[in-house]
């Protein structure tokens, strides 16, 4: 496991101590196996906060009770992405699995954490204008820290709740999407597809799949842009930072420093998904990739 491998090194190297936490990323709403990471940041007094702007439905097994219940991956033995990490960020950007247009939420377990970021997001103030302005409170406030304006308006939370009820339902679409993709592309020697794994629920805000340029004649940009041409809108997510202008003029950074994220940017494509297609507009793309596959596969 590199993260063990990373951790160790560093520890024996003395390079550990600048080291505090952990941050894992649940990218397209594949859930990392959370559990194991938190099990070696542990061993190392590193905190965890997890990314999880992809990854509100998320799920992984959570090990200590299928043991203790001595079964497979079952729905209560699963824990929600969320719920494990010292801190969890979502993201409810308004192309999120839900959306309040803009802003996020973060969650935890530590309430003297929740009440920091509650403060650090508005400004660094004592008091927000609930607690000031409810029948018990007061107009005074002090600021307390160097704070920011990231607390999210009450019209786009109520949005959000209105959204949190729906979330199940739209996760379901996405992943009966995602699921009839995965049929109808699985025989393509071509392409590489998402692939679940045992143990943990997809949120499937993304569909990555990723070309093999060895077996087709034709790149991942033109692949791209032929799709446009058939009224689909694939993209890519995401280009390496590194090779940004502002990380390479800043940082010295170029392409090879980072060659299996270059590797994996370089040959993916993210098809359209999401809960407002219909099974025609899925099996449309399907079989448009598929027509686009054959046509520029290579001899073998």
């Amino acid at each position: 496991f590199f993260l063990a491998e990373e951790l160790s090194a560093r520890k024996k190297s003395g390079a550990l101590g600048r080291l505090r936490g952990v941050l894992p990323v649940h990218i397209a709403g594949q859930p990392c196996d959370i559990f194991a990471i938190k099990a070696i940041a542990r061993e190392h007094s590193l905190f965890v906060v997890e990314d999880a702007a992809h990854c509100l439905e998320g799920r992984v097994e959570h090990v200590a009770r299928k043991q203790k219940a001595g079964a497979t991956a079952r729905k209560d033995n699963l824990a929600r992405i969320g719920t494990i990490g010292d801190a969890t960020c979502f993201s409810f950007y308004a192309t999120k699995n839900i959306t309040t247009a803009e802003g996020g939420m973060v969650t935890c377990e530590d309430d003297a954490l929740a009440e920091r970021i509650r403060i650090l997001s508005l400004h660094g103030m004592s008091r927000d204008a609930w607690k000031r302005y409810m029948r018990e409170g007061s107009w005074y406030y002090e600021i307390v820290a160097q704070g920011y304006k990231y607390n999210m308006p009450d019209v786009l939370g109520a949005l959000g709740v209105v959204q949190l009820r729906k979330a199940e339902h739209m996760h379901a679409l996405r992943q009966r999407y995602a699921e009839m993709l995965m049929t109808a592309l699985a025989d393509l020697q071509e392409v590489i597809l998402p692939q679940p794994v045992a143990g943990r629920r997809h949120a499937w805000h993304l569909f990555i799949l990723r070309l093999r340029p060895e077996r087709l004649n034709i790149t991942r940009n033109e692949f791209i842009k032929k799709l446009f041409e058939r009224g689909i809108q694939a993209s890519v997510h995401f280009i390496p930072l590194h090779l940004h202008p502002y990380f390479q003029q800043t940082y010295g950074l170029r392409r090879g420093d980072f060659p299996i994220a270059e590797r994996v940017y370089d040959s993916a494509v993210s098809l359209p998904l999401y809960p407002a297609l219909s099974e025609e507009e899925v099996q449309y793309i399907a079989q448009t990739v598929r027509a686009l596959v054959k046509d520029h596969a290579r001899p073998r």
